[in-house]
């Protein structure tokens, strides 16, 4: 370039730097403020008079902005990119570049500054955007599965009743309510109906299985983490679900499974109603209310070493202890009333049961409780071929099983129990196999006595 255009050029630089859109800071090695343009005294209120010939390092001791770019730049020789905020709030990307003189060393220092600050608070708008439909998501993802069950629990006994009666006391106020019981007797169907009658009913519902989350993962799924937190943490962070349920309820099934540190960090949020993000040093408030349940005897574990005593005692404010199945044998009928027309609803299918069939149901013990109940209730409605369900209808494990509890025996004479019996594994069998052979084969028996069992059992039937 000719030196006559050069100079033209240097002549008008200043120009030039003041007719782009976007602010610049120019400053030596030693961090002395040489120039600034119009953009960056707009953008910052300092003016090129105040500035030039400062020390940027002094600037940032008094508080005019948070930090500066140009000790990192001269330090490593490339460009680097931070986000500065003004003593006024206002938040600026900066970008700065060395410059370097024909020898390869670096003369200057150029930083160009750009206001973020709109930006910065539609991000913030957005992150809480996204926190409140992740916090829907979850609730609604806890509420689908249960869409199918009532609102009200199905109950009928009178010790029923009187779980009903303390649950409605204590769902009323923000106490914390602790569910013991056997598995499968229902503890999250009257922690939701808990949550539903109480003031929070309106607010989220947040089910967190304790022994279904690794270990690894507890911490972050319970209390969540700050952006770059751990190797695989989101750039964004992402809110626990104590924080998704702000305002509503937080119902921590299977406590008793929670390990001992984790145990430490839920004291706190009893206590003090605070969680703390992995990777943040700062607390945050939330506002929840706790219903714990666990099929564990929490007294013992705590002998053991293996339960918080403080924790434990913070969670046995108000316990409520759900007896299982076999102990309230009035509510069989009106769960299997409510199953089979759940059922058969969903499959599209009628039927109904005999007497005998609802007699032989409320006389078993029900090991896996009102779980178990429903699991059946459904295999029979999928897998029966007749309309009405009779005991020959069960599965070969709850009447032809050695193990079986007898209560769910047909009465009447050995040969009419026997009869029963061979009546289920008939066709059980013809179910599996489908052909008279085939049956022989597997029970040992002729074709002709299995052909005419068939025609006894199933086809007659039909």
């Amino acid at each position: 370039m000719p030196k006559s255009e050069r100079n033209i050029i240097s002549a008008q630089m200043e120009d030039i730097l003041n007719a782009m859109p976007d602010g610049v800071f120019i400053s030596d090695v030693d961090g002395t403020t040489l120039f600034v343009n119009r953009i960056y005294e707009q953008l910052t209120g300092f003016t090129l008079g105040e500035l030039r010939g400062r020390q940027v390092r002094d600037i940032v001791a008094e508080g005019g902005f948070d930090l500066i770019l140009n000790p990192e730049i001269v330090r490593e020789g490339k460009p680097v990119s931070r986000v500065q905020t003004l003593r006024n709030g206002k938040k600026l990307m900066l970008s700065g570049i060395p410059v370097f003189d024909k020898n390869g060393s670096i003369s200057l220092v150029c930083t160009f500054a750009r206001d973020i600050t709109m930006l910065d608070a539609m991000r913030d708008k957005l992150d809480e955007q996204h926190r409140q439909i992740r916090q829907i998501q979850a609730s609604y993802t806890q509420i689908e599965e249960e869409q199918q069950r009532s609102a009200q629990p199905i109950i009928e006994s009178s010790a029923m009743h009187g779980v009903m009666r303390f649950i409605s006391q204590v769902a009323a106020t923000d106490a914390t309510l602790l569910l013991l019981g056997e598995t499968g007797v229902g503890k999250d169907v009257f922690a939701r109906h808990a949550h539903n009658i109480s003031p929070r009913k309106d607010g989220p519902f947040l089910k967190i299985d304790c022994g279904g989350i690794s270990e690894s993962l507890t911490e972050s799924e319970l209390f969540g983490y700050m952006p770059g937190a751990f190797t695989g943490a989101g750039n964004k962070g992402k809110s626990g679900y104590f924080e998704m349920a702000d305002g509503g309820t937080v119902f921590l099934d299977g406590i008793g499974e929670l390990s001992l540190a984790m145990q430490t960090r839920l004291l706190r949020v009893l206590q003090d109603g605070e969680i703390m993000r992995v990777g943040s040093s700062k607390p945050r408030k939330v506002n929840v209310r706790i219903i714990a349940a666990t099929n564990r005897n929490l007294a013992e574990r705590v002998e053991k070493g293996l339960f918080r005593r403080d924790l434990y005692y913070r969670l046995n404010v108000a316990v409520v202890n759900i007896p299982p199945l076999r102990e309230r044998p009035d509510d069989i009928q009106p769960l299997v009333t409510h199953f089979l027309n759940m059922f058969t609803s969903k499959y599209r299918k009628q039927m109904n049961l005999t007497p005998g069939l609802m007699e032989a149901l409320r006389q078993y013990s029900w090991p896996g409780n009102v779980r178990q109940l429903e699991n059946l209730m459904e295999r029979l409605v999928i897998t029966a071929q007749d309309p009405i369900l009779d005991i020959p209808a069960l599965p070969l494990e709850y009447t032809a099983d050695a193990s079986a509890p007898a209560e769910l025996l047909p009465g009447g004479t050995l040969a009419e129990r026997m009869d029963a019996y061979e009546a289920q594994i008939i066709r059980d069998s013809y179910q599996r196999c489908g052909t008279t052979v085939a049956v022989a084969r597997e029970l040992g028996i002729s074709q002709a006595t299995a052909a005419r069992k068939i025609a006894k059992y199933v086809t007659a039937r039909a």
